[in-house]
């Protein structure tokens, strides 16, 4: 498994996909909005593409819920995480159970059309960044990390690893890194005492499989944004926090990673600075350069900890449907949904 995440264009495979989902530093793919028509559709591209990758590829989704949530019909509306303390009244033992089935019911259906995981969940405050907002599933550590807990354990009850994202917190800072390059000017004191410890609470519990750095600059840190810093991926993250699982590095194509250069120096500053895989998505010229040009390094480490992230189970969709499990899931989640709207 090489350690790029490619996309592809459509909601089929054109010629081009399928040489380049080939290529041996192709490891994994990332699916969009773009690519869903059905869940029948979704299943078969699936299909096709593990087929024309001719070896194992780890495929993802951001499929979070509330506004990001990639498939839509056919599929369950997943509220969103900064909803579910209200919607339990503010009691927290509610809240977990209906985070647990949250995750559950996502990670069932993701894993319905034949994906491995979903990037989920945000362990970023709810602070003030409007790119996270309601993605967060709170303001407050001390709220998250209990209902982060409660949506791992509710995907890890049905076989899908956990991404938590964007290490070490992207809430309290207001720019959008997709647009934009957020500075973050807080000591680093500050900021692990707020934004750091859902992720520094999770990882000590053995909680989280993976995680995905922000495209924030923390100067009293580092003078490079968290994907691209040894400082924050090797010196804290791996020494200090003892964080063994897979870092997956943001989208290489947001702005704020251009701070680094163009795509094949992104890419290989990622890969230096620790990250086991790189996203490359939505520019596909720049992913034939980087793979045309960039110096990556297949690391026997780094496909391990990817190979960890693949699903274990081969349901179909239609056989998912059948589960009890996800029709208690599908009709609790429809009565949630039927209350608070």
């Amino acid at each position: 498994m090489g350690p790029i995440m490619m996309d592809v264009l459509g909601a089929s495979l054109t010629e081009e996909d399928k040489e380049l989902l080939s290529h041996p530093l192709v490891g994994g793919l990332i699916l969009f909005t773009r690519n869903f028509q059905s869940p029948e559709q979704l299943s078969e591209l699936v299909k096709n593409i593990r087929l024309f990758a001719q070896k194992p590829l780890l495929i993802a989704v951001d499929h979070e819920g509330g506004r990001v949530q990639r498939f839509r019909e056919g599929f369950s509306t997943i509220p969103a995480m900064g909803k579910l303390f209200d919607y339990a009244n503010e009691n927290i033992v509610a809240a977990q159970k209906l985070a647990k089935q949250s995750g559950a019911l996502m990670a069932l259906e993701v894993q319905g059309v034949g994906i491995d995981i979903s990037f989920a969940p945000v362990l970023d405050i709810n602070g003030i960044s409007d790119v996270i907002g309601l993605r967060s599933f709170h303001q407050q550590p001390e709220i998250i990390k209990p209902l982060a807990s409660a949506f791992i354990e509710g995907m890890h009850s049905v076989g899908m690893k956990a991404t938590g994202k964007h290490f070490p917190g992207h809430g309290s800072v207001q720019a959008d890194s997709h647009v934009d390059l957020p500075i973050d000017d807080r000591s680093y004191q500050e900021i692990s005492s707020i934004d750091l410890l859902p992720f520094q609470q999770l990882i000590s519990e053995g909680r989280v499989d993976a995680l995905m750095p922000a495209h924030v600059i923390y100067p009293d840190v580092d003078d490079k944004s968290v994907g691209f810093s040894r400082i924050w991926l090797q010196d804290i993250l791996r020494e200090q926090l003892k964080f063994s699982g897979v870092i997956f590095s943001d989208d290489l194509s947001m702005e704020a990673a251009s701070s680094i250069g163009g795509y094949v120096e992104r890419s290989e500053a990622a890969q230096d600075a620790g990250c086991d895989m790189l996203l490359l998505c939505n520019n596909r010229s720049a992913l034939i350069n980087v793979i045309d040009n960039a110096k990556l390094q297949h690391n026997k480490i780094s496909e391990q900890r990817v190979v960890n992230m693949l699903k274990q189970n081969d349901f179909s969709w239609s056989s998912m449907k059948e589960m009890p499990l996800w029709q208690e899931l599908s009709q609790s989640n429809t009565q949630l949904l039927a209350r608070v709207n």
